[in-house]
């Protein structure tokens, strides 16, 4: 029988230190980590343009809020790059594009599961566009913070409160489940009843440091040339975090 995984406590002191960890790996491998954020800015930047060009910009704050239900996955490039730096290798940007070869077959199940949880975020504000603004399309050009006019807020209220209680799940889901799974520490089963344990028992903790990411990386998708900075400091203390509350001791950290 597999062992169960028992989360460590978190402080929001950790959070401080994952973000100074963050911060380290960055500058250490600015190359590498910029490259794999620039490939998946630049998916983003043909997305957010094809929204507002089509003329639904209101459209660009639930598509950028659902790359958080799929950035977990995404995130395992920079789990590879911090990973073989905290060996002694010089990572790469292939290192970076291969790791989703490698990646054990129960990630692929959580991402079956983010890109699930996507769809229905994207349909559920498909529906609430229509509701609130009629479906109405304009010629906007590719200026997406368009979408941020006056009469668009009914709809961005209610479509984050809707959008706030998917992406409380699968940050609950995923948030410690897939860089367990990626270190080959777990099975799926196990490694998303841990992450379930330890973001209920870390509860504050792990709240703000999701609303934190969540904030940080939307922001930077709005501005999109900063997603090339702040997504792989994002990602590290991400891996970080979870070398706090999973910690193991034939698994290297980064000081």
């Amino acid at each position: 029988m597999e062992p169960t995984l028992i989360p460590s406590r978190l402080t929001f002191a950790d959070i401080s230190d994952a973000l100074r960890t963050g911060r380290t790996v960055f500058r250490k491998i600015p190359a590498a980590s910029c490259a794999f954020a620039a490939i998946l800015a630049g998916c983003g930047l043909v997305l957010l343009s094809a929204i507002t060009a089509f003329g639904f910009s209101p459209m660009v704050l639930p598509f950028a809020g659902g790359f958080m239900l799929l950035g977990p996955i995404l995130l395992t490039g920079f789990f590879e790059l911090s990973r073989r730096r905290a060996i002694g290798q010089q990572p790469s940007l292939g290192h970076a594009l291969g790791a989703f070869r490698r990646v054990p077959n129960g990630l692929w199940l959580v991402a079956a599961l983010c890109a699930f949880l996507f769809l229905i975020w994207i349909t559920d504000a498909g529906v609430l566009y229509s509701f609130t603004l009629g479906g109405k399309t304009e010629t906007v050009g590719t200026n997406w913070l368009s979408a941020f006019r006056h009469d668009t807020w009914n709809f961005h209220f209610w479509g984050s409160v809707t959008g706030s209680v998917l992406a409380y799940m699968i940050y609950t889901i995923s948030a410690f489940s897939v860089p367990l799974i990626y270190d080959a520490r777990a099975t799926a089963t196990t490694a998303i009843h841990a992450s379930v344990r330890a973001v209920l028992g870390n509860f504050l903790v792990c709240v703000a440091w999701g609303i934190l990411l969540g904030s940080v990386i939307m922001g930077s998708i709005l501005l999109l040339p900063l997603l090339i900075f702040t997504l792989p400091i994002m990602a590290y203390a991400s891996y970080a975090l979870y070398q706090r509350a999973f910690p193991d001791s034939n698994h290297l950290t980064d000081p």
